[in-house]
């Protein structure tokens, strides 16, 4: 590893959505805990650049996936851009087409380059209907964790460490003000609605946390429509500040790291309040923590599961984008009170 003195430099390749991408983080601090001549390049997205501020040696190679490196060609010049880097390991932890191209490029440079194996056939018996097997799968952090040590870099992720509380910034401190109440983040949106809680339930849970006069609740989306759909939820009730549109990524990392607790989807928020060892009550459709999404280093009772009793065949897919006729109200088996009695669980622990 240590070649006369100088640096190993990894290029780490993870596109993407937020959440997949929020993952790698507590896998690649460990990396850079445990190998002191370790310098670590992401490429990944410009959006998520904000994800790897406080992870040492590390730094982000923004892929213009969209532009510049668009296609086969752009692919070759991404590849030409970080040849220039001298990058000695190739740690693909997206394994799709993109990557696979780029595997042959590096590959005739003749870097070594391991894949995620992403547990395709295991995934499939997870979520088919008929001779389904429900078990335990291994999770994405270890599926990362195991690149690295095909690469010949092992780490044990059960060591990793949270982020710690970020500084609030002055603009983050003007919509929410510091007080004595307690944090309580909610994400109530997914990227698909197999896994989003129905919103009127939603509203019944702020509106029953508002009425304890106990809690300052923060509400965190993005996308024109739900951005409105937030905003009227922060009119309706005391107590509710909605930084959706309003805070860029670094800045809602700033108040997430902040939180007292984050309730949130099968999604991206969850990961990101994870990361820095906040606690993190997630909600499960179609969806099932056994697919191996489940947030760093949370304890498994902070998981509200939809009834498998009324709805066998959950979960149904891995992402929540397929689920069968009459599974659309699966998610309605978690009623406002068991969120609300798990709130108070968590918080009153």
């Amino acid at each position: 590893m240590d070649k006369k003195g100088k640096d190993t430099h990894i290029l780490v390749i993870r596109l993407s959505a937020m959440g997949d991408v929020a993952m790698t983080v507590p896998v690649l601090g460990e990396v850079v805990a445990n190998y002191s001549k370790i310098k670590l390049t992401v490429l990944t997205k410009k959006q998520f650049v904000p994800l790897f501020s406080e992870l040492k040696n590390t730094s982000v190679y923004v892929a213009d996936i969209k532009n510049r490196h668009k296609g086969l060609l752009g692919l070759w010049r991404l590849y030409r851009e970080l040849k220039i880097l001298q990058i000695d390991y190739v740690a693909d932890l997206h394994n799709v087409l993109r990557s696979q191209i780029l595997k042959k490029y590096f590959t005739l440079g003749r870097i070594p380059f391991v894949q995620l194996d992403k547990g395709r056939a295991e995934k499939k018996a997870l979520t088919r209907t008929s001779n389904k097997i429900l078990k335990q799968l291994r999770p994405t952090h270890q599926r990362y964790a195991d690149v690295f040590e095909n690469l010949g870099f092992p780490i044990d992720i059960s060591q990793a460490k949270p982020m710690g509380r970020l500084p609030l910034s002055q603009k983050t401190l003007d919509f929410v003000e510091q007080d004595s109440k307690k944090w309580i983040g909610i994400a109530p949106f997914a990227a698909f609605v197999g896994k989003t809680y129905p919103l009127h339930l939603m509203e019944e849970v702020i509106k029953e946390l508002s009425n304890t006069d106990r809690y300052k609740i923060i509400l965190f989306g993005g996308g024109v429509g739900e951005i409105k759909k937030l905003e009227t939820l922060e009119t309706k009730f005391k107590d509710v500040i909605s930084v959706a549109g309003k805070l860029n990524l670094a800045e809602e990392l700033e108040l997430i790291s902040n939180l007292d607790l984050m309730v949130s989807m099968d999604s991206g928020n969850a990961h990101l309040a994870a990361n820095y060892g906040i606690q993190v009550l997630t909600l499960w459709g179609v969806t099932h923590p056994y697919a191996g999404f489940y947030p760093f280093n949370q304890p498994a009772e902070n998981a509200l599961l939809s009834d498998r009793a009324k709805y066998p065949w959950i979960p149904t897919s891995v992402y929540g984008n397929k689920f069968p006729k009459g599974y659309e109200k699966a998610m309605e088996t978690i009623t406002p009170l068991k969120v609300l009695k798990k709130i108070n669980e968590i918080l009153c622990h």
